[in-house]
C-alpha cells in the first residue's frame, strides 16, 4: 500500500500559518520600499536580492540546526573566507584541477565543522567559546595563505559556478539555494536525524536517556554546518572572481539574525527551516532597500544589530509564555496522592 502524498496546498498553508508574523513583516517591507524606491520591485533587482541572500541562506540553514541543538557556531564566516581563498589559490597558484581544488575547499569546512562538534560534544565545552576560537584560527589561516591579499581568478569553468544562469535568467547560486533548502528541510522534518536534533535541543539529558546518540548527532550537525559554509565560500568566490580573506566578516551575525527572526529559539528545541528562509529574506530585503536609498553601510550594521536584539527579546518572551503555560497545565493535573 503506497503512502499518501501530502497535499502541496496544505503544506503551503501550514508554512504560511506557521510564519505569519515574519511574512507580514516581509510584505510591509516590500510595500514600503516599493514607494521609497521605484527600482525595488523591478525583476532585475528582485533577482539581485535572491542572489545576495543565497550565501546567507547556506549559512543560516546550518545555523538553524545548531541553534535548535541549543548551540551556536561563530566560525561560519571565517570558513567562508578560508574555503573561497584556498580554493581559488589552489587553482591559480598551483594549477590544481578545479574539481580537486573545490573538493579540498569543501573538505576544509567539513574538518573545521567536525572539530567543532568533537570538541563541544566530547569535552562539553561552550559552543560559543569553541567556535570563537576556530573563527580566529580559520580567519588567520585565510590571511596567512593569501598573505593578506585577494587572489583573482579568470577561469570561466570556475566563475560560472557563481555567475552562471539557469534558463538564461535564474542565477545558479539561487538554484543551489533552493536545492539546499529542500535537502535540509527533508533532513530535519522527515528523518530520524531531525527528530534527534529537536529532542536534544528540547532536553539533552532526556534524549540521552532515551537512547539518542547525542554526541554523534552534535558532531554531524556541526560538520554539516561547516560543509554548507565552505560551499557558500566557494560560490561567493566564484561570483566575486576572487578569493578574499576578509570577505566573511560578520556573516555569522547575518545567519544568526535570519534564524532568530524566523522563530528559531536560542534556548533550543524550536525552529523551522521555512522561518529561517523568510528571516534571511527580511535581512536581504532590508540590506538591498538601504543600499537603494543610499544609507551608509555603518548604519546598516546598527539596523541589523537592533533587529537581532528585538528578535531575541521576542523569543525570550515566547519562552516565558511557554514555561508559564507548561507550569499551569502541570498544576491542573489531578494529584495521585491519597486524600
Amino acid at each position: 500500500m503506497t503512502k499518501k502524498m501530502e497535499n502541496p496546498f496544505n503544506a503551503v498553508s501550514t508554512i504560511i500559518r506557521g510564519n505569519i508574523g515574519i511574512i507580514t513583516v516581509l510584505l510591509i517591507l516590500f510595500i514600503t520600499l516599493s514607494f521609497l524606491s521605484p527600482v525595488f520591485l523591478t525583476s532585475d533587482n528582485l533577482i539581485t536580492v535572491l542572489r545576495q541572500i543565497s550565501i546567507n541562506v547556506f549559512l543560516a540553514l546550518g545555523m538553524t540546526l545548531v541553534i535548535i541543538l541549543a548551540g551556536i557556531d561563530l566560525s561560519v564566516g571565517a570558513i567562508v573566507a578560508l574555503s573561497g581563498t584556498l580554493t581559488v589559490g589552489l587553482i591559480v597558484t598551483t594549477g590544481l584541477p578545479i574539481f580537486l581544488a573545490i573538493l579540498i575547499g569543501l573538505l576544509v569546512g567539513v574538518v573545521i565543522g567536525f572539530l567543532n562538534g568533537v570538541i563541544i560534544s566530547q569535552f562539553k565545552l561552550p559552543a560559543f567559546i569553541v567556535t570563537l576560537a576556530t573563527l580566529n584560527v580559520a580567519s588567520g589561516a585565510a590571511y596567512i595563505y593569501s598573505n593578506g591579499q585577494s587572489v583573482r581568478i579568470r577561469e570561466e569553468a570556475y566563475t560560472m559556478i557563481g555567475t552562471g544562469q539557469l534558463f538564461g535568467f535564474l542565477p545558479l547560486p539561487v538554484v543551489y539555494m533552493f536545492v539546499a533548502i529542500a535537502i535540509v528541510s527533508i533532513l530535519l522534518n522527515k528523518t530520524k536525524f531531525g527528530t534527534y536534533v529537536y529532542a536534544i535541543g528540547g532536553n539533552r539529558e532526556a534524549a540521552r536517556l532515551s537512547g539518542v546518540p547525542t554526541k554523534k548527532v552534535e558532531i554531524a550537525v556541526y560538520t554539516l554546518t561547516g560543509f554548507l559554509a565552505a560551499f557558500a565560500g566557494i560560490v561567493l568566490s566564484a561570483r566575486m572572481y576572487s578569493g578574499q580573506p576578509s570577505v566573511g566578516a560578520g556573516y555569522e551575525m547575518d545567519a544568526i539574525a535570519a534564524c532568530v527572526l524566523g522563530g528559531v529559539s536560542m534556548a533550543g528545541g524550536r525552529g523551522r527551516i521555512s522561518g529561517t528562509v523568510f528571516g534571511a529574506m527580511v535581512i536581504g530585503v532590508i540590506s538591498n532597500g538601504l543600499n537603494l536609498l543610499g544609507v551608509s553601510s555603518f548604519w546598516q550594521l546598527v539596523v541589523k544589530g537592533l533587529i537581532i536584539l528585538v528578535a531575541i527579546l521576542v523569543d525570550a518572551q515566547k519562552g516565558k509564555k511557554l514555561n508559564f503555560s507548561f507550569k499551569l497545565a502541570k498544576s491542573k493535573q489531578p494529584s495521585n496522592q491519597n486524600i
